[in-house]
């Protein structure tokens, strides 16, 4: 048997799987993250490839799916909300560590990647894979590879404004970034929580907000269609700029069933084209794409 190992190194756990040459999981493992600590979270990763191999029988390659990215400029870790990791040299301490070449991207981008591999978007010429949880983020494959680009932020959409805003969108929400008004702070599962307290004065998540508005909750529902909205204006200037085939849609706000019906009838209004033939996916490896494409980082072994 030969596997790819696919890691992703979260913020409260660090998950673990091997990939075969079909896409079968043979062994998945998970452990808490050692937060904090940055010696025992480069043990407790490879701690885990350990385990798989010593029950697999087999010495695979290692992908590692990161809430941040190497800076091609310094070679450390930046943009990671796991602050413990930011200005180490991870990737070259876990490569030591393993005693092999080890790749690493940023979740988003793993995400993106194990859709475009074998999940929602396999077989597209293009796709933008979409984070909507915690945060907002993104990740772009084209022709089966990995877009990075020279800074390492290709498909950090969250981070830029929300299109044509409306006057009672202005400035924006602050983001932890240091702007206002990003995209992440209204299309994120917190920012829409705090979108709809703002307007009806409840205190919701978002998984409460969508099943209230499906059973005909006046708010609920009102939340809801202005979350469509600013998502479609958002995912237009996507299309506008990389025109992908298939957008795929992960975390947590993916799961509200209705936003593959409702976005792709409104953002027709943004996109500059007399048609928009790019399709809504939801991921079809939900929570598990992250370390699947982590694992995808690597060329069949």
């Amino acid at each position: 048997m030969t596997v790819r190992i696919g890691i992703d190194l979260g913020g409260t756990k660090i998950e673990a799987l091997a990939l075969d040459r079909e896409g079968r999981t043979p062994l998945r493992r998970r452990v808490a993250t050692p937060r904090d600590d940055y010696a025992a979270t480069i043990e407790a990763v490879a701690a885990l490839v350990d385990d798989i191999e010593r029950e697999l029988g087999v010495r695979g390659s290692v992908g590692v799916a990161v809430p941040g990215i190497v800076s091609p400029d310094t070679g450390l870790m930046k943009n990671a909300n796991s602050v413990w990791l930011i200005g180490r040299p991870l990737d070259r301490d876990l490569a030591e560590r393993l005693g092999r070449p080890i790749r690493l991207a940023n979740d988003a981008d793993c995400f993106a990647l194990s859709e475009a591999s074998d999940g929602a978007g396999a077989g597209a010429a293009s796709v933008f894979g979409v984070i909507l949880g915690t945060g907002v983020g993104g990740g772009i494959v084209s022709g089966g590879q990995l877009w990075r680009g020279p800074n390492a932020i290709a498909g950090e959409w969250g981070h830029n404004p929300l299109p044509w805003p409306r006057d009672d969108e202005r400035p924006g929400p602050l983001c932890y970034c240091g702007k206002q008004g990003c995209i992440e702070t209204f299309l994120s599962g917190p920012g829409l929580a705090r979108d709809h307290e703002a307007a009806s004065g409840e205190q919701r998540s978002g998984p409460d907000i969508a099943a209230r508005a499906e059973q005909g909750d006046a708010a609920a529902g009102a939340s809801l269609e202005r979350y469509e909205d600013r998502l479609a204006r958002a995912l237009a200037t996507v299309i506008n700029i990389i025109d992908p085939a298939v957008i795929v849609l992960g975390g947590g706000v993916s799961n509200v069933e209705r936003l593959y019906r409702t976005v792709p009838r409104a953002w027709g209004r943004y996109v500059f084209s007399d048609r928009v033939n790019t399709s809504l996916a939801r991921a079809k490896h939900g929570d598990s794409s992250g370390v699947r494409g982590a694992a995808w980082l690597w060329p069949e072994p």
